[in-house]
């Protein structure tokens, strides 16, 4: 058994990741775990008893009114700060992969990109957006498809359309504004005789401008890391979201960005974050955050609770409290130094907050278009999901590590031993920076999905 805190009044069985209490609990008396409440009894638990979903209740309720009360822990710059083999562009970014991709403007080009990628070896990405769309839905999709062509790790990138749908080419050019002709080019399908014989021809003139670059070395100040779990358990907020908590601290102490999304699983814990916030400006921004997707909740007649998942209960988490407790800790104990809306794109350096849903195929799509390098992604349950960035996939117990190896990149369970893999973890993500394959890049799973919340025609 655990106890992480020492005001908690439930301790952790290190066999199933589920709780017991660790003394007599009154029917209505708050459930500590790290801490902090994550829930209510309501019934009276006696020492010794499992504590989860039959006999707790979450205290979430809707808006409530917050106080800045900054309470910062300063990250020391440091000044030994490594290196990782790199790509610098034209413009000066900075890539850990060299590909080509292909982006639709459309869903209805899909199988045409699926047939250049299969004859060009280059990434395509389908998906069913970019037409009958309307407003906010329409604008997203066009902001998270720029996030793409513009992401440094393509070095060359065929922006692939149809010809007649809403975002047609000289509606997302628009969009795009300027860009490097040499590292981009266009192709509207309808507008040729054989569209595979041109983007062919496209490709690999791409191919040959990514030729023109070769890995040097980079500080890591340079890279962008998106922090994301997805299938937590009960051993997620103990052992390996505190590890990429420790990552991102350290790696913001080299100079580098990372970003924390998945804002539903910050309900509960979000005055953590708040009173980490830089300033007061910073603070509303995350209020409004926080807020603002509350609103979307009851908006659609949704609770804000409706979560923790099925299989997040099964491995031991009972309230969106207890989640979001162990959720945040991925953002380390760095200062919030700035909040990007949906589709944004990464500003400075330090711990950013990215507005977003907690779907895992959205959060890693999200993460990308905000322009991160490569993805720490926490699990419990395993998923083998990937991004079109390197999606590195850390597993909370060891079965898990064990049963999935060709999903798991990264075993954090020696942390319940009393280990620390921090040091290993650092030195393997800029492995991975260098060019290391992760799983989802060995298995040639990649995949992007674009959050909708209105009308289709």
């Amino acid at each position: 058994m655990l106890k992480i805190h020492e005001l908690d009044n439930v301790e952790i069985d290190l066999n199933s990741g589920h709780k017991y209490a660790v003394k007599d609990i009154a029917n209505g008396e708050n459930i500590i775990k790290y801490g902090q409440p994550i829930g209510h009894a309501v019934t009276d638990i006696k020492k010794g008893e499992h504590v989860h979903t039959h006999n707790i209740k979450t205290n979430l309720a809707d808006k409530i009114t917050y106080t800045y009360n900054p309470k910062l822990h300063p990250i020391e710059k440091r000044s030994d700060v490594p290196i990782f083999m790199g790509y610098e562009r034209a413009n000066g970014e900075v890539g850990i992969r060299n590909e080509i991709w292909i982006v639709n403007t459309v869903g209805c080009v899909n199988k045409v990109a699926e047939e250049l990628a299969k004859r060009t070896g280059a990434r395509f990405f389908p998906h069913p957006f970019g037409c009958s769309q309307l407003g906010d839905d329409h604008k997203t999709t066009q902001k998270i498809l720029k996030g793409m062509v513009n992401h440094p790790n393509a070095a060359g990138v065929l922006v692939l359309g149809l010809g007649c749908e809403n975002n047609n080419m000289a509606a997302f050019r628009e969009v795009l504004g300027p860009v490097d002709e040499n590292r981009v080019r266009f192709l509207i399908c309808q507008e040729v005789e054989d569209e595979l014989a041109e983007g062919e021809r496209l490709i690999n003139e791409l191919k040959a401008y990514a030729d023109t670059f070769e890995r040097k070395p980079i500080p890591v100040s340079k890279l962008r890391i998106g922090l994301k779990c997805g299938g937590s358990d009960g051993y997620s907020g103990i052992t390996a979201n505190p590890l990429v908590g420790r990552l991102s601290d350290r790696m913001i102490s080299y100079g580098a960005s990372c970003v924390l999304t998945e804002v539903p699983e910050m309900f509960g814990a979000e005055h953590l974050l708040m009173e980490r916030c830089k300033d007061e400006e910073t603070f509303q921004k995350t209020v409004a955050l926080i807020n603002n997707f509350k609103d979307y909740y009851t908006r659609h007649n949704q609770v804000i609770y409706e979560n923790p998942s099925p299989g997040n209960k099964a491995g031991g988490i009972t309230t969106l409290e207890e989640k979001s407790l162990g959720c945040v800790q991925k953002g380390g104990l760095a200062t919030v130094v700035d909040v990007l809306d949906y589709g944004d794109r990464l500003k400075g350096n330090g711990l950013s907050l990215l507005n977003g849903p907690g779907n895992d195929i959205v959060a890693i799509t999200n993460l990308m278009a905000a322009g991160v390098h490569i993805i720490l992604f926490t699990t419990g349950r395993g998923t083998p999901i990937g991004g079109a960035v390197p999606t590195v996939k850390i597993a909370t117990n060891h079965s898990l590590a064990e049963r999935k190896s060709n999903w798991i990149d990264f075993d954090a369970s020696p942390i319940l031993e009393g280990e620390d893999p921090t040091e290993d973890f650092v030195q393997y993500i800029i492995r991975v920076a260098s060019g290391e394959e992760t799983a989802n890049e060995r298995n040639g799973y990649r995949e992007i999905s674009i959050f909708k919340d209105g009308v289709t025609l």
